[in-house]
């Protein structure tokens, strides 16, 4: 079997895939793309509510809009900022629905595993001329597909964070599973009669946290009754509210300013410092409980918006060399490691530092940032564009990253590459940020 002659398998059809798809028929490559769902950006209709911190004009991968604008698209207004749904109608829906992506999106399959042909990840012998084998389960039952290479565009919105604050679910989470929901719940829309008029407790400090937060006030002053609760696990919320007017993305600016309204009105009262350890589960609701002995609750609901993390089971025949604190591509760590990374500090990468041990394998998108909680889109559509060069053989195009990122208003450092120009990609930052930068 000739490798080359094989599409790339491309897993996830939301916009980070998707571009990856649109750039892959920009270079003539061939491709096949894997969506979970039974239509195109799966885990944004879970926040199909929440608006987009950017504008339209900064929305869109440019591969992706130079298709759509050659079948007769036209763009929405580049000053407006779309919701998650908005995002999907009006963008990736008709950009899927080009035959150029269309006529190579299988929807409704769950890839499994990927691996070698006929060869296990301790195998050596002609390992990087064996094409992968990307096994998925869908309407016609267990499949494999043959691939030249693979780009991983799955994200981490699937999998979670636990509420417990040492990484593993706490005592008593798993059984008050039905009380807990995870990201940001439509508590406006959707999920309006789960949360009205109950006491809600809000675990997490990031713009997942912040966007529930805002929501779950408004829905206070409608429905009296509704009590809510902020928990975090720092001890001083310091800059957790961001930069406020200073932030370079004023809707993201706006969103933390009116976080702290809520708190500084006593709309929402905010407790910190609460690491949890155990949740009781009774007939009056559930109770938090820390590892100081602090008790918060009892509660009706809890919005665990403590973050997500990669899922890397599909990957496990395969050679993946991880970092082993943030889960990211190892050499993508110390440039986006929450610990010390300045916000909008990260400097340009591309498929270079994206590249595992495994030939051919790159992890994209939020997926490649792994635990860390500060990815833009603006990453992962200059990420794509870098990987799909390196795959069509165009080095110096790979290797040309060029990624200035968004200020937040809160860090003062300036890291901005000497000569470097603004590139225009997407500017939203997803829902899956767990805490903001410079936590």
């Amino acid at each position: 079997m000739n490798p080359t002659s094989l599409p790339v398998a491309v897993i996830g059809a939301g916009p980070v895939g998707l571009a990856a798809a649109a750039h892959l028929h920009e270079r003539g490559i061939p491709f096949v793309v894997f969506e979970v769902g039974d239509d195109v950006a799966t885990s944004i209709r879970e926040w199909a509510h929440v608006q987009l911190f950017s504008p339209w004009s900064y929305n869109i991968d440019p591969a992706a809009r130079r298709l759509l604008e050659a079948d007769g698209w036209s763009a929405p207004d580049d000053d407006e900022h779309p919701s998650g749904g908005e995002l999907i109608e009006h963008y990736l829906v008709p950009l899927a629905l080009l035959p150029a992506i269309g006529g190579a999106l299988r929807t409704n399959r769950l890839v499994t595993g990927i691996t070698r042909v006929g060869t296990d990840k301790v195998t050596n012998s002609e390992r990087s001329e064996t094409p992968f084998s990307v096994t998925t389960e869908g309407p016609f039952g267990p499949e494999r597909t043959l691939a030249r290479a693979v780009i991983d565009a799955t994200g981490t919105w699937l999998t979670p964070n636990p509420v417990g604050a040492d990484g593993r679910p706490a005592i008593g989470e798993r059984h008050a599973g039905d009380l807990i929901e995870a990201g940001i719940p439509d508590v406006l829309g959707r999920d309006r009669r789960r949360y009205a008029k109950r006491r809600v407790a809000v675990v997490g400090s990031g713009h997942s946290a912040q966007n529930a937060v805002r929501d779950l006030a408004a829905l206070a002053d409608r429905a009296l009754g509704t009590e809510v609760t902020w928990i975090v696990r720092r001890s001083d919320p310091g800059q957790m509210f961001g930069g406020k007017a200073n932030d370079q993305l004023p809707e993201r600016g706006r969103l933390g300013a009116d976080a702290q309204h809520v708190v500084d009105n006593g709309v929402v009262q905010l407790v910190t410092g609460f690491r949890t350890d155990r949740i009781t589960h009774g007939p009056d609701g559930a109770t938090l409980v820390a590892v100081d002995g602090r008790e918060a609750g009892p509660f009706d609901r809890i919005v665990n918006a403590t973050g997500f993390r990669p899922d890397l089971e599909m990957l496990s025949e395969l050679r993946v060399d991880v970092d082993p604190v943030l889960q990211s591509a190892r050499a993508l760590a110390p440039m986006i490691d929450p610990n010390v990374h300045s916000c909008g500090s990260v400097p340009p990468h591309g498929a270079a530092e994206l590249a595992h041990p495994e030939p051919g394998l790159f992890i994209v998108g939020a997926k490649s940032y792994g635990r860390a909680p500060t990815f833009l889109l603006a990453t992962g559509y200059e990420q794509v564009r870098s990987v799909v060069a390196e795959l069509a053989g165009d080095r110096a195009a790979a290797d040309d990253v060029q990624l200035i990122l968004p200020e937040t208003g809160v860090c003062s450092l300036d890291r901005t590459p000497p000569g470097a120009t603004t590139v225009e990609r997407s500017l939203i930052t997803v829902p899956d940020a767990a805490g903001a930068c410079c936590n």
